[in-house]
């Protein structure tokens, strides 16, 4: 083993260990997602259903949202509407574009994706404490803003 390795298993560097926490609370939603009856949804359908706006939402503004490129996010809708989970309907604002929007039971995953997200966090609440876990969102809606925001772009 590496130096380096040993340094990085020691203390790993706060984004990648964010991530593996990240993996933890989407493996459990889809675990749990496929127990109440959403087993076709994956990781990947995220770009839609996290984005998706209660009226629909055009392609191009879930490619913007999402950070994929509006093919990627167009392959997703589509396999999304052979599941069942969302439909495409004319946009009234113009004829032209379409809206993306949840069926009922698009809708009804939407619904239990955002239950299993509260349980997770109340869990890590209970075992690791509310203020922390308070801290601990604070401190990320914080790093998203600011991260975010156009003059950290520029």
């Amino acid at each position: 083993m590496t130096e380096a390795w040993r340094r990085y298993n020691e203390r790993r560097p706060l984004p990648p260990l964010l991530g593996e926490v990240k993996e933890i609370a989407i493996d459990e939603l889809h675990r749990r997602l496929a127990e109440e009856g959403f087993d076709q949804i994956r990781p990947s359908h995220g770009c839609v259903f996290r984005f998706v706006e209660r009226g629909g939402s055009r392609l191009t503004d879930l490619a913007a949202r999402s950070g994929f490129t509006k093919q990627a996010v167009g392959e997703v809708a589509d396999h999304l509407e052979s599941l069942g989970y969302v439909e495409r309907a004319p946009d009234p604002g113009d004829r032209r574009a379409k809206l993306i929007g949840l069926t009922d039971r698009g809708a009804d995953a939407q619904a239990a994706a955002m239950r299993i997200f509260a349980d997770i966090e109340r869990r890590w609440a209970e075992r690791y404490g509310d203020e922390r876990i308070a801290a601990l969102r604070e401190m990320l809606e914080e790093i998203v803003a600011v991260e975010r925001a156009p003059a950290a772009a520029a």
